[in-house]
């Protein structure tokens, strides 16, 4: 079970205020309560440039989001699922330290915000979901924040073809086997063309709110508890 933390000493504005604006504020800090806080009112911290500086917090007027039961697994995906071994929680430090390459285009985790979520982690809030070769090598995989019916995406990488995809659909597959799926939120702040690929959604913000405080009522799933392996049970829309 994740560790109860106190009250956090900021408080967070509703990010209805920010209109048509994504950003919705700056400032507070990365403790593992504030961070909680602000996912529970549908904000999260994302620097704006690499290095020490104030915190920016987002709530995008159009979220994306991927349905449990809308992911998009094509032909050639359903075959790379076969090629690897989805697991959960084995090497956290090892998959944030990989979506925090300084060499990747767009690379945004600074050293703090991959030392508060290794914190979280630490503390069973934070979660990573990793693809790994029959060989034994970590492939690919995601990393992200599950509260309640909530699980906040954050970031992924691969070093074989697929291998996040597949740990993506490995997650959308423990999601989906879990009591009230339909009420459960995978949340991807914002929609790429990569994940659109996949099925994901942009839905206003003020929809995405709604559905959060459905999910935030739901109980966590209960392999993130501990290290676990996943098994693809196939579920998904061909292509």
């Amino acid at each position: 079970m994740p560790t109860e933390l106190p009250p956090t000493r900021w408080e967070f504005p509703s990010p209805e205020l920010a209109g048509d604006e994504d950003l919705v504020g700056e400032g507070a800090d990365l403790e593992p309560a504030t961070i909680l806080a602000a996912y529970q009112k549908g904000i999260f911290p994302m620097p704006v440039r690499r290095g020490p500086g104030q915190v920016t917090w987002w709530s995008p007027a159009q979220r994306g989001v991927l349905p449990i039961t809308g992911l998009r697994v094509s032909r050639s995906l359903r075959q790379s699922c076969q090629r690897f071994t989805v697991r959960i929680n084995t090497v956290f430090d090892e998959v944030i330290r990989a979506c925090a390459d300084p060499g990747r285009p767009g690379g945004w985790i600074t050293p703090e915000v991959r030392a508060a979520y290794i914190r979280l982690h630490e503390l069973g809030w934070a979660h990573s979901v990793e693809a790994w070769t029959p060989d034994g090598r970590l492939a690919g995989g995601l990393y992200g924040l599950a509260i309640g019916g909530l699980f906040a995406g954050e970031s992924m990488f691969h070093r074989e073809r697929d291998a996040s995809k597949v740990a993506l659909v490995g997650l959308v597959d423990l999601l989906g086997k879990e009591p009230d799926a339909e009420r459960r939120l995978l949340d991807l702040q914002w929609r790429t063309p990569h994940l659109a690929s996949l099925g994901a959604l942009e839905i206003p913000r003020s929809d995405y709110l709604e559905r959060l405080a459905q999910a935030l009522r739901l109980p966590a799933p209960a392999a993130f508890g501990g290290p676990a392996d996943l098994r693809w049970a196939g579920n998904g829309d061909g292509a």
